[in-house]
């Protein structure tokens, strides 16, 4: 009873950076293209495409959340926020490697903008929980957001900022969400890209807390 609990109390809680796991210098296998859109999965990437990473529980759900949306031209899901370089999905779900499960979103900013894309963040999934999503419990499920723009990041922190005051008017916690700017990311094993493209009806456990998103979705994103 002592293990189980010791391991619950690790999963609930980030490594220090001698409890992590060493991980390796290269990294592990993994797809070369989309499953959905047949398009390289690492790049090259067309020009004038920006990129956003978002965790927001088990990362199948999320992804087929934003692959969906038009204007995302690439996604792929991978572990990000942590120490262990190179990480396994096996490695990650034991909670010493420090890492989130996160979807890269590849878009082109002149079809869908950041703030849709935040919109759709907030709104598909409890940014409240800490260390959970639901019924999947452990580090690897917080909610970040992480940033490769100063403009990103900027508007992400405004957005949590306005999305805290409507779940705070609707009797709910404040937000836990982690944004930062982006650490680096490590590409998942293959089966997991796509997931429920390939299993259509597999685990998705997003669950939005219901409360609308109060921020401004500017104009300037239009289709060309």
């Amino acid at each position: 009873m002592f293990f189980l609990s010791d391991m619950l109390n690790k999963k609930l809680k980030l490594p220090a950076p001698e409890e992590a796991l060493p991980g390796r210098a290269q990294p592990i296998p993994t797809a070369t293209h989309h499953d959905v859109s047949g398009l390289p999965l690492h790049g090259p990437y067309p020009e004038g495409s920006e990129i956003a990473y978002f965790g927001m529980g088990c990362f199948w759900g999320a992804e087929r959340l934003f692959w969906q949306t038009p204007g995302v031209i690439v996604t792929a899901v991978g572990y990000q926020g942590g120490i262990t370089p190179n990480p396994t999905y096996q490695e990650t779900c034991t909670g010493l490697t420090g890492h989130a499960e996160t979807v890269m979103v590849v878009y082109d900013p002149t079809k869908v903008s950041f703030s849709k894309l935040l919109h759709i963040f907030w709104e598909s999934h409890d940014p409240t929980q800490g260390m959970r999503q639901g019924n999947d419990v452990g580090t690897t499920y917080r909610s970040v957001i992480f940033t490769t723009t100063d403009e990103q990041l900027k508007e992400a922190l405004d957005s949590r900022e306005a999305y805290g005051v409507a779940l705070m008017e609707k009797g709910l916690s404040r937000i836990t969400t982690e944004i930062a700017p982006a650490p680096a990311f490590y590409f998942a094993e293959a089966d997991h890209q796509q997931y429920l493209s390939k299993v259509p009806n597999g685990y998705c456990g997003l669950r939005g807390t219901g409360v609308s998103c109060p921020i401004p979705q500017p104009a300037t994103a239009t289709a060309s």
